[in-house]
């Protein structure tokens, strides 16, 4: 354990956004874990959506630092190719 006061508040600022971190990231699996699943059931109006709902999560996350800018535009484009093949 840390002795000195700033190190202590460091532990304590670090483990409060560990835990912010990890709530904003599990919601964000949800949310993609929602849109796969109203892709696989073939409801394109509730998997586009769902879509929506999916890339602001990813904006989100990027913009607080969560994840990598070009990792969220990354998933998005993937996300949007995958409605796509199954709109064609």
């Amino acid at each position: 354990m840390a002795n000195i006061k700033s190190a202590q508040k460091r532990i304590k600022v670090t483990e409060a956004k560990t835990l912010r971190n990890r709530m904003v990231k599990s919601a964000l699996k949800t949310t993609i874990k929602k849109f796969e699943v109203a892709l696989t059931s073939g409801n394109a109006e509730e998997a586009k959506l769902a879509l929506v709902n999916a890339a602001k999560a990813l904006d989100m996350a990027a913009s607080k630092g969560i994840i990598h800018k070009n990792m969220a535009s990354r998933k998005k484009s993937r996300l949007a190719s995958k409605l796509n093949s199954i709109n064609a």
